[in-house]
């Protein structure tokens, strides 16, 4: 590991806001902010909101801006990606953002049921060959619904026209109610605070002339469980900025 990547780590250990719970140490102690987050940290009963995969925590603390009545916490497995959104908001003395090292699929040892209001999925990769590991796949929504409130919301923010087809096709064979639905989140039909937050790639995956994409609905297991899409999807053919190409 380099030097720059331990002096994050190792800085990242003095801020109050910061937990790293990666899975070797899920398996030796308990988390002890699972169903207190409110009570034992924020020191409020206001919403929780999680960005899963946040990476450098741009849109975490983008959130936390606009909405200081809500609590938000970036979930990240990579410590040096979240250091740059912890140190942002630990200087801002931001009181209503927190960070969390760990996997997603441990979502559950984090937060009780029903802990969580929101979730947002921002530019994950879109695991174009491997169903199970797509963030908004049947086996992710089965995890989320344990742990967010009856009524809870899902927004998926995403350049990729892959996983926006198979999402949106997902969420309408498993009739789940959606709230908005824009393969061009900037096209000047959609009118929200949210619009006003970019992230770096956002930002340059826009300057390249590609739209972005977004999707906000109820995730609710139909009587009989969620069944997969059987539908063909054209794969991105583009690089992203973070990946390497995606069609091999």
């Amino acid at each position: 590991m380099g030097k720059n990547k331990l002096a994050k780590f190792a800085e990242m250990e003095t801020f109050p806001h910061v937990f790293q719970y990666p899975f070797a140490r899920l398996q030796q102690e308990t988390f002890p902010l699972r169903g207190k987050w409110g009570e034992a940290f924020f020191h409020n009963d206001h919403p929780i909101v999680l960005e899963l995969g946040c990476g450098k925590g741009e849109y975490t603390v983008g959130l936390g801006e606009l909405y200081p009545d809500k609590n938000f916490i970036g979930v990240d497995v990579k410590g040096a990606r979240i250091w740059t959104g912890a140190k942002l908001s630990h200087e801002a003395g931001m009181t209503n953002v927190a960070f969390l090292r760990g996997e997603i699929e441990s979502l559950t040892n984090f937060f009780a049921p029903g802990e969580v209001d929101e979730i947002w999925i921002t530019f994950p990769d879109p695991q174009m060959k491997k169903v199970t590991k797509r963030l908004t796949s049947t086996r992710f929504l089965k995890r989320y619904l344990e742990v967010l409130r009856p009524g809870g919301r899902i927004h998926l923010k995403t350049d990729s026209p892959f996983l926006y087809t198979y999402t949106r096709a997902l969420v309408e064979l498993n009739h789940q109610q959606i709230f908005v639905d824009t393969d061009d989140l900037y096209d000047g039909s959609f009118e929200d605070k949210i619009l006003g937050i970019q992230t770096y790639y956002e930002r340059q995956w826009l300057s390249r002339g590609m739209t972005i994409k977004y999707l906000s609905f109820e995730p609710c297991e139909p009587q009989g469980g969620f069944v997969e899409p059987d539908i063909e999807i054209e794969p991105d053919s583009y690089r992203s900025f973070s990946r390497s190409r995606r069609v091999q």
